[in-house]
């Protein structure tokens, strides 16, 4: 099943950059320009046909994709006569810049559908429902940690030990998965809710659990419930690293979790919360590439026989192999939400203003902008064109660089790949 995973992953992958090249294409054309090639894949060709003046086909690497739009820059040797009105550098820089974002645009739509779909469709877990509801025990936790921990090197909470932490109040009792808990000292909890305030109430306290198990009804003999650190309620969504002792309180912690019920919000209420989602991924993708840099001595560790911190990027081979282990475990949302969050991603990434990526030429096209219309105010001659060829050695230290970290990541993703699933 990981492997089917693997290459629906993959395909998925595929679509995005055929679409990002899609975009490209038909916005070019609708301005008039000449698109003379549109494939999918690279190496050789497998097919081809011509429609009008454009040739589309299937190469056989599906590697990505690629269009041929004529006189993306003045340097361009691919004008042929009759055909310089119709170069691209020719054409006014809005129309230059919605051609060369239209890709990104692609990935931003492609990835706001995904989510669309998620959210209409799958049920998910519903944490109002599951709160309302008979409070079940899905899984028993061995142990509890008392204290609110970080790991330094991957920046996520730690777990607790077992052998090492205390055992859970739920191990101690014998809870076991199915058992539907109904009183706590004595007291109903009609629901997970009900059954949550208690406990968190009586951390370091003395209580006794009343259960349902195969008809049966059961009462335990008094046991402890450990008092560990955990977030306070009213603190919203931190990463680990950012949460300090302030965040923090003691409460009971009984050490099960609950039947998670699953809902789909239909498709009127899934435009919302696809929109909050696509704000939250965008700053996390913002934030993930502000951090870039700092990865990557961490990706050298990975490949060197240290711990992988799943935090650090990972390469398209990554992101299908983690797509196939979610895939093979049944985490469907999740690896819808993955293939959105890279759709996002590559979407934010060509937009950065760095030959040779979308964002570098509609950097440049806007810079010819700004620089003529201040050598007009200043009465001085047009200085023309930005020419390419001259900015080919700070191009090719770009691909160097990027090149480079594709590279260091694929071997991490090989050497010691992110596991979700132990």
């Amino acid at each position: 099943m990981e492997f089917v995973g693997i290459v629906v992953f993959a395909v998925g992958i595929l679509v995005s950059v055929a679409l990002h090249e899609f975009g490209h294409m038909a916005t070019a054309k609708a301005f008039g320009m000449k698109v003379t090639r549109y494939f999918i894949g690279f190496g050789p060709t497998i097919f081809a046909f011509k429609r009008g003046e454009t040739e589309w086909g299937l190469k056989a690497i599906p590697a990505g994709a690629f269009v041929k739009i004529v006189g993306m820059t003045p340097q361009d040797d691919d004008v042929e006569p009759g055909d310089e009105r119709r170069a691209m550098w020719r054409y006014p820089v809005w129309k230059r810049t919605i051609v060369m974002a239209a890709g990104s645009a692609a990935h931003f739509i492609l990835g706001i559908l995904i989510l669309w779909s998620l959210f209409a469709f799958i049920p998910l877990p519903d944490a109002a429902r599951t709160a309302a509801s008979t409070p079940v025990v899905d899984t028993v936790l061995p142990c509890v940690k008392l204290d609110f921990a970080v790991d330094p090197k991957t920046g996520q909470q730690l777990s607790c030990v077992d052998g090492s932490d205390p055992k859970s109040a739920a191990n101690l009792l014998g809870l076991q998965p199915g058992d539907k808990i109904t009183q706590v000292n004595g007291q109903a909890v009609p629901t997970w809710a009900d059954m949550t305030d208690k406990i968190r109430a009586a951390g370091g306290e003395s209580v006794t659990v009343t259960y349902e198990r195969n008809g049966q009804t059961i009462t335990s003999q008094p046991v402890v419930i450990p008092a560990a650190q955990r977030l306070k309620e009213t603190v919203t969504a931190k990463t680990a690293k950012d949460i300090t002792q302030a965040d923090l309180e003691r409460v009971g912690q009984l050490g099960i979790t609950q039947v998670a019920l699953k809902s789909t919000a239909g498709p009127i209420d899934a435009i919302g919360l696809a929109g909050r989602q696509t704000k939250l991924t965008f700053q996390g993708t913002i934030e993930g590439l502000k951090q870039f840099p700092e990865k990557v001595p961490k990706l050298w560790t990975a490949i060197t026989g240290g711990e992988r911190d799943p935090e650090t990027p990972i390469s398209v081979v990554g992101a299908s192999r983690i797509g196939g282990e979610l895939f093979s475990h049944g985490e469907i949302a999740m690896f819808i939400m993955l293939l959105a969050v890279l759709n996002f991603f590559v979407g934010l990434f060509n937009l950065l203003p760095l030959l040779p990526l979308d964002g570098g030429h509609i950097a440049i096209a806007w810079f010819e902008r700004v620089r003529s219309f201040v050598y007009s105010r200043l009465k001085r001659p047009d200085p023309g064109r930005v020419d390419y060829l001259k900015l080919m050695p700070i191009t090719y230290a770009v691909i160097l660089v990027f090149g480079g970290f594709t590279v260091l990541t694929l071997a991490a993703d090989i050497v010691n790949p992110i596991t979700l699933f132990k």
